[in-house]
């Protein structure tokens, strides 16, 4: 998918005065070219000091230079806060390859283990995932609460299989880590051409109850002239659920503007509105309050 996007949450632990903010974004092709323009990497650092983890896609970085030029960038801002990252292996079944890369704060969250899907054999063609998913495993340290995330960036012309396959995903980190506790998140091009109607039965994802999609149908998670639920954070549970969704409503900039080749002379003029969800008794209700965070 090409439309940058972003996505957030917040998980509020009403007893013990603690929150933690997750946000997920396709950042379009980050790599030295990005990476090298001050000015975009000055607000994509701004927008990632925003958050306890952030899930960067379309990382396109072979030698890591990107990402090492943007963590220095992002550590060197005035938050009171240190900032790590986790980076997958470049996946894909092609020569085009892409990164997951998690950046998260060290006084809030520790990143315990990762690894990435096992999805098949790539040159046989038998694999499920244009970029299968890598699973990583966090603490939250103020609850000292584990939890999983699982990023997914689908491949538009096989987002049905593969959001589908998410399923299996969940099961086996179910089984390997023993957890009820998990998230997935980022572009499942989940939505108008993408996945439509008669598509949506047959993922089981969607007819099994023990998820909750946190970002109904009706939501637009993009920035063009278009009401695309692309984006999605979902979690998955099968015993007492640490998340659930109840959607009251959402609001977005109506003055948004796309720029697919922004360069330093143009004004960041997009945003998004964030998509807020607040945990109360381990139940996450969908508010108005508005976040706005600028695209790239």
């Amino acid at each position: 998918m090409k439309t940058a996007a972003c996505v957030g949450l917040i998980l509020l632990s009403v007893h013990l005065g603690s929150s933690l903010l997750i946000g997920a974004f396709n950042v379009q092709t980050f790599g030295n070219k990005k990476a090298s323009n001050a000015t975009l990497l000055d607000i994509i650092s701004t927008v990632v000091r925003r958050y306890d983890i952030v899930l960067i896609q379309e990382v396109r970085d072979s030698d890591l230079s990107a990402t090492t030029r943007l963590m220095q960038r992002v550590n060197r801002g005035s938050s009171p806060y240190t900032y790590g990252h986790i980076v997958s292996e470049p996946l894909g079944r092609t020569t085009y390859k892409e990164r997951y890369l998690f950046i998260y704060r060290h006084e809030t969250v520790s990143v315990v283990k990762n690894f990435t899907y096992d999805d098949g054999c790539e040159p046989c063609g038998t694999d499920t995932f244009m970029r299968e998913p890598t699973v990583s495993v966090s603490v939250f340290l103020p609850a000292v609460q584990n939890f999983v995330l699982i990023p997914q960036h689908t491949s538009p012309d096989f987002a049905v299989k593969e959001v589908d396959a998410l399923h299996d995903v969940v099961v086996y980190t179910r089984q390997l880590w023993s957890t009820n506790d998990i998230l997935l998140l980022g572009d499942f091009n989940a939505g108008c051409s993408y996945i439509n109607a008669k598509d949506w039965p047959s993922i089981r994802l969607f007819s099994d109850q023990s998820y909750h999609w946190l970002i109904p149908n009706t939501a637009d998670t993009t920035v063009r002239h278009t009401t695309c639920p692309y984006d999605r954070q979902e979690p998955a549970q099968h015993s007492e659920p640490l998340f659930s969704a109840s959607p009251k409503g959402a609001a977005k900039e109506p003055h948004a503007i796309y720029s697919p080749s922004i360069s330093i002379k143009e004004p960041f003029k997009a945003q998004m509105v964030l998509r807020v969800f607040v945990v109360l008794h381990r139940t996450i209700v969908f508010t108005e309050e508005p976040l706005m965070c600028p695209l790239f």
